[in-house]
């Protein structure tokens, strides 16, 4: 009969998200394979990297050793890139707080215990069947020991994991950073009480990735990959309607302050696409959400549902243009022609804009290591460079990221670029708002 790890479904992939997608394959269950740390070395050493498991009634902590299990009385040398962790049920969400140790784990006949510097941060005592904690990983702080008996132990081999520190060091402190965004963007209010929610609008090319950045987006915060924003390719617009996405926090989680507004593409010709006519509508809030627009009947202030004085809430507080970055310095003139006289109405109105360019290959290189800002790459300097001449944006207003297009699941640092694009569009949104008259 084989044997089956506690985990859950959603809490063995939040551990594999958290080391770069690896796999796990259960080598020791204490339950099954006997409680005696003999019992668990005969099988856990020479395995590679491994995590072990704890589980206790309310929670599980664990431990990522980068490179094989020690030996009992190996000596307490230095380690790297090593870390514990316990995995906390929130919100329907699994959040992962970790801390690096830095020394070899200390193993006796009946105790392995777990060391920062000449701190014990946790160790489980088999004799006893008890785990004693000394860090507390939520806050960050030592605290008082606390001994808890747990349920089961399990250890894992970690395959497909680079054998490399640096790598390592990088796809954990990246899961890091994507709740920090994550906590921020939650948190997070517009600069004026008489706007409630922002909004704002994608505006690009047929097939740039308008729709699939509002589909990335509500991924990240629903926590898997969603679709709900019709994307194609075709060469025209699969998005007819005018459409404002709310972006809700989990399943059934409120609805953040932010609104992410799609549209049609823009075409070269002036009877396809969306009408520019309609744009500046749009931009000043009065088509309404679902509205079906047709490029050669642009709506008039005659239309019954035409929103004839909207107020500041219902207007667009941010333009995002989205540019496909493998194609953006080819733009025929036309096309260039459309944006230029979109951007006047929108410096026109004086309305926020960012450019988005889509389709990045190397995304994951864009990202520097401290996940702060992002790397200027010089594989696309001269399409940041058009870009930035051609709708007169600065350059730190030119945003680069890479879409959830086909894959079927989430990926931490492509979390992170999503949140981090977020994050300077509200902000540009932000410095907008401020400079609004104070009438």
């Amino acid at each position: 009969m084989a044997v089956t790890t506690r985990l859950t479904w959603k809490e063995e992939k939040s551990l594999q998200k958290l080391l770069g997608h690896a796999s796990l394959t259960l080598l020791y269950k204490s339950s099954v394979h006997g409680y005696s740390i003999e019992n668990m070395l005969q099988r856990c050493t020479y395995q590679g990297s491994t995590i072990t498991l704890i589980y206790t009634k309310n929670n599980i902590f664990g431990a990522f050793i980068l490179g094989h299990y020690p030996k009992i009385g190996e000596k307490s040398e230095s380690l790297d890139s090593s870390f514990c962790f316990s995995l906390q049920k929130k919100d329907n969400t699994i959040e992962i707080p970790t801390f690096p140790f830095n020394r070899v784990p200390e193993i006796t006949a009946n105790r392995l215990a777990f060391y920062f510097c000449d701190y014990t941060l946790f160790c489980l005592n088999t004799e006893l069947k008890q785990i004693v904690i000394v860090y507390r990983l939520e806050d960050k702080a030592f605290t008082t020991p606390k001994r808890f008996h747990y349920l089961e132990c399990e250890v894992f081999r970690v395959e497909g994991i680079k054998d490399d520190s640096c790598y390592v060091r990088r796809v954990t402190r990246v899961t890091q950073h994507r709740e920090h965004l994550l906590a921020e963007l939650r948190a997070y209010k517009p600069s004026t009480c008489l706007i409630p929610e922002i909004r704002i609008l994608m505006l690009g090319p047929v097939g740039s990735g308008k729709s699939t950045f509002i589909n990335s987006v509500k991924s990240v915060f629903q926590g898997h990959v969603i679709r709900q924003a019709i994307a194609g390719s075709d060469i025209t617009s699969i998005t007819e309607q005018y459409r404002i996405y709310s972006i809700k926090d989990g399943k059934d989680g409120i609805s953040l302050p932010f609104m992410l507004c799609d549209s049609p593409g823009l075409e070269e010709k002036e009877e396809a696409g969306l009408c520019i006519d309609d744009i500046s509508h749009i931009l000043k809030g009065c088509i309404p959400d679902r509205y079906q627009l047709n490029p050669q009947k642009p709506i008039t202030p005659s239309h019954s549902t035409f929103i004839t004085s909207p107020s500041l809430k219902e207007r667009i507080h941010c333009v995002a243009y989205v540019l496909d970055v493998n194609s953006v310095n080819h733009l025929p003139c036309k096309m260039v022609k459309k944006f230029k006289r979109v951007q006047k109405e929108v410096l026109h109105l004086g309305i926020a804009h960012v450019a988005l360019l889509t389709k990045v290959d190397n995304w994951d290189e864009i990202l520097q290591d401290d996940f702060l800002n992002m790397n200027r790459s010089m594989t696309y300097e001269s399409q940041i460079m058009h870009v930035s001449k051609m709708l007169n944006i600065p350059i730190s207003n030119i945003l680069m990221v890479g879409n959830y297009a086909s894959e079927c699941e989430l990926n931490p640092l492509k979390d992170v670029l999503i949140l981090s694009v977020l994050r300077q569009m509200l902000r540009a949104t932000d410095d907008f708002l401020e400079d609004l008259p104070l009438e």
